[in-house]
């Protein structure tokens, strides 16, 4: 198990098994970190919390944890902290950002200037070529290409973008998904860089892919969506860029093609129009934060500051919260508590599995169906 020189093994180890435990999840695992000190100590604190939340608690086994470590290790891969070097500077920015990835491959390739690369996975032939064509002219212009390895354009960007490539899979490390592209991911995590979230072993669900999609976005100066349809995980990734503060571009298509609409949708909703590489390399040459896209606003999350930690004893807030989706700020504006003391609230709930995290920052309680 790699880890930091400052990181030991019992501590590396218990910080896997304090992320793979009932109901934490990035910004809670964050937060556990900054109360307790170190993941020791925040999987000892877990069952009291839990309590607050009126559940009982039990972190995850740790034999568990052991068979987790050895399947990376048979697999080749190795795990990459937050507070690693190497962790690419620009993931770590966004919200929710992934605790601790799974990864083959060259971990350097992603200090490099990155774009995503998203679109349809029943592309049409000349959308996979246009695909290849855009990602072997970033890649001499210097740009590293990210994209989730499907069928269709994301498959095609990763083509014409060896070595200089990055994939991203909703499956454990060791998984092979599409089947089809085996061979493909096998060639991403020899020369270029796999990364993965889930644990070894792990078969893609639904729920994955949105996980996966922010992955891509987050590691990239921009998302360039090739084709797609209008509901779609490509336009989730484009989203998941803007509210992340990174350049949302697309090729516009013909409207009498259903595989257009997505991306003549993201010009119309602001999205930079581009026709070739070169205006890719135009717009995230010297990016500087500032987009130049109007496709989202974005509304930095809110976080209590590094100096404020969690209080010691929780705001009372639940009679405030519902299962719509509510700004964090809003309920401390609401409850008259400090900031810490809702953080402290949430937390617990969150342990308990009786609150759901959203993006920008919002929460609610979890529907009865998801209890059950």
């Amino acid at each position: 198990m790699n880890a930091p020189a400052t990181l030991g093994q019992d501590e590396a180890f218990a910080r896997i098994r304090l992320l793979r435990s009932p109901n934490i999840g990035p910004i809670s695992y964050a937060q556990l970190l900054r109360r307790f000190g170190d993941a020791q100590a925040a999987i000892g604190a877990l069952p009291q919390l839990a309590a607050g939340g009126k559940k009982d608690y039990r972190p995850a086994p740790r034999d568990r944890i052991e068979r987790e470590v050895a399947a990376v290790r048979a697999a080749g891969a190795r795990y990459l902290f937050h507070d690693m070097p190497g962790y690419p500077a620009l993931l770590r920015e966004i919200d929710s950002a992934p605790p601790i990835l799974t990864i083959r491959g060259d971990v350097q390739v992603a200090a490099k200037p990155c774009v995503s690369i998203v679109g349809a996975r029943n592309a049409s032939a000349a959308a996979v070529k246009l695909a290849r064509d855009f990602a072997h002219g970033l890649t001499e212009e210097g740009f590293v290409v990210v994209s989730g390895l499907a069928r269709g354009i994301d498959g095609a960007a990763h083509e014409g973008s060896l070595p200089a490539t990055i994939g991203v899979i909703a499956s454990g490390i060791d998984i092979a998904y599409p089947p089809q592209h085996a061979a493909l991911q096998e060639r991403i995590a020899s020369e270029g860089l796999l990364v993965a979230e889930q644990p070894p072993g792990t078969e893609p669900r639904a729920s994955h892919f949105p996980s996966r999609n922010r992955i891509i976005a987050g590691l990239s100066l921009g998302t360039l969506v090739v084709e797609a349809a209008p509901k779609s995980g490509s336009l989730i990734t484009a989203r998941l860029a803007g509210e992340a503060g990174r350049e949302v571009m697309a090729i516009p298509g013909s409207p009498l093609d259903a595989r257009s609409h997505g991306c003549n949708q993201l010009i119309r909703d602001g999205a930079v129009l581009v026709q070739t590489p070169e205006d890719v390399v135009e717009l995230l040459k010297g990016f500087d934060g500032r987009p130049r896209s109007g496709f989202q606003e974005t509304q930095p999350p809110f976080v209590a500051g590094e100096e404020d930690d969690l209080a010691d004893e929780p705001a009372d807030i639940r009679d405030l919260l519902t299962t719509a989706p509510i700004g964090v700020d809003e309920l401390v504006r609401q409850s008259g508590e400090s900031a810490s003391a809702v953080q402290m609230a949430l937390l617990e709930l969150e342990i308990a599995g009786r609150l759901a995290r959203h993006a920008g920052a919002r929460v609610s309680l979890v529907t009865t169906a998801d209890l059950n």
